[in-house]
């Protein structure tokens, strides 16, 4: 019978010290970490951004990813999009009774792997136990510091007429892959998370004024987008056509009578910036890691009449007036 986890994980005692030795600590061992106080002391900066999040998916495992991968890449991307160099995460695991604990150790190595491909440090941490069916849930904290003198002024309000709108990669792929697997559906689409340090980091590191810089996760690109252009009070105009959509999930969307443009990712940006500096951008993010089909897909202009719009331009020559997602999508999906 394969171990699993029990209430006596979480009762602070000898189990739960055979789990943080036997587990946590070797895979994200660092020096302040293995201090083991009741919190970390770390080097700090002026101004620091702060992001939480929760990771709550089914299946914990998918094609592509896991958990453990999704909490960092999703709490690494936060902290990228204000311009800030994500150092530190805390992770609190809830972990359900009946949890396989071969699955835990494949979960946590996959956590620290990934963490160390975004040059973070796991600093911090806590489990608790609760009754269930075998289920795992994480809860990140992270802080990015910020290299310079200022903090750059990236923000959801900044989208200026005549910028254009880039995206870093095909739209989809982390749904899709989520729900071929909760329906057994045979498919290779594999989930897109991914760290976007290498990328955003290039792109700080060029001078390009970038005005706004957002992931696009649950709500997909247009529910994004709305909210850019609702902040900005400006018009954006995207084209269906230039929106990158793998064939297979393409194939996949209208199988499930569902729009690539609201499906959610966990590798993907937005990126607005003036329209002068389109391919320079677009050329540092193909070099980049997850950046290879990058397209420049839309461009904001200064409209009263259309102020906070999001206007699809469709491939038969239409206008389709887009909207955030209504109802529930897809749960669980990070």
């Amino acid at each position: 019978m394969p171990e699993v986890i029990t209430t006596a994980h979480g009762s602070g005692g000898s189990d739960t010290k055979k789990l943080i030795d036997g587990i946590f600590a070797p895979a994200f061992a660092n020096e302040t970490l293995l201090a083991m106080e009741d919190s970390a002391v770390v080097p700090g900066s002026r101004r620091i951004a702060v992001t939480t999040d929760s990771f709550v998916v089914t299946p914990l495992e998918f094609n592509g990813g896991d958990i453990g991968r999704l909490c960092i890449c999703g709490t690494v991307n936060d902290l990228l999009m204000r311009g800030a160099v994500p150092k530190y995460i805390t992770c609190g695991f809830i972990l359900e009774e009946g949890l396989d604990i071969s699955l835990l150790k494949r979960c946590v190595e996959s956590l620290a792997d990934t963490a160390k491909e975004a040059g973070v440090h796991i600093v911090a941490g806590d489990t608790k136990v609760v009754g269930g069916n075998g289920g795992m849930y994480i809860n990140t904290s992270g802080v990015g510091l910020f290299e310079g003198e200022t903090v750059p002024d990236i923000s959801a309000a900044n989208a200026e007429a005549g910028d254009v709108i880039i995206v870093s990669g095909t739209m989809g792929d982390h749904h899709a892959a989520i729900m071929a697997h909760r329906l057994n559906i045979d498919t290779d689409i594999k989930s897109d998370n991914a760290p976007l340090t290498e990328m955003t980091g290039k792109l700080m590191d060029s001078g390009i004024p970038i005005h706004t810089m957002r992931d696009i996760t649950r709500g997909g690109l247009g529910t994004v987008l709305k909210e850019l252009a609702e902040s900005s009070g400006k018009a954006f105009y995207i084209e269906e056509e230039k929106i990158p959509v793998t064939d297979a999930v393409r194939d996949f969307a209208k199988l499930m009578g569902i729009d690539p443009a609201y499906m959610g990712n966990e590798g993907k940006l937005a990126l607005i910036l003036p329209g002068e500096y389109a391919d320079k951008a677009l050329e540092l993010i193909r070099s980049s890691a997850y950046g290879s089909a990058a397209a420049v897909i839309g461009e904001v202009k200064a409209e009263e009449k259309r102020a906070g719009k999001l206007i699809m331009r469709t491939r038969i020559g239409g206008e389709r007036n887009m909207d955030i997602l209504k109802g529930e999508g897809l749960p669980r999906i990070c």
